[in-house]
């Protein structure tokens, strides 16, 4: 019997932005606003981490990408905990678009197509994408091109009641026939 060892991936964890603090700063001089927000001018990083220790705080690099970076003076783990804070709730309120399916065929009839379309419609109002796919069996398979056509005529169709843009064209690949499409804003 073979006994395998699997070893867990390293997946990083995504923690928005990394602030700099005290020591972690590596750039000669910093522009230094103090605990009430009052601006304290450009120092030394040395110096500004000492001013930093002496009032009882850290020196925590806000602005980095200007010349000189910014640094205030502020209570690190408070700092952290409320931009983590805020991430999380950018994060919760972040719209995610799903890809939702709409599934046809060669011999489909005119009812069971309007109810098909008024799905696509209802998923592209909620501002999802919609693919739509044709699977061919049998002697299907060798007229793809009519499937073509169909996926073409339903976007016709869907593209009646919405300005659409095309992420994947109509394409063949194997046993079926899909393209994704959805709603310009």
């Amino acid at each position: 019997m073979r006994i395998h060892y699997r070893r867990k991936r390293f997946v990083p964890r995504d923690e928005g932005m990394l602030y700099r603090h005290n020591l972690q700063i590596r750039v000669p001089e910093v522009r230094v606003i103090d605990e009430e927000g009052t601006f304290l001018g450009v120092m030394p990083t040395a110096k500004a981490v000492a001013i930093a220790t002496e009032r009882g705080f850290d020196l925590v690099e806000v602005s980095p990408k200007e010349q000189p970076p910014v640094c205030k003076l502020l209570d690190f783990g408070a700092f952290k905990y409320q931009k983590d804070k805020e991430f999380k709730q950018q994060k919760a309120h972040a719209k995610k678009v799903e890809v939702k399916g709409i599934r046809l065929s060669v011999k489909i009839g005119q009812h069971d197509l309007d109810n098909r379309l008024n799905q696509a419609i209802k998923f592209l109002e909620d501002g999802q994408k919609v693919k739509i796919e044709i699977m061919l069996r049998g002697r299907e398979k060798a007229h793809a091109n009519i499937a073509l056509g169909k996926i073409y005529d339903f976007i016709k169709l869907i593209g009646a009641t919405y300005e659409l843009y095309t992420e994947q064209p109509p394409k063949h690949q194997g046993n079926n026939v899909s393209a994704i499409v959805g709603r310009k804003s």
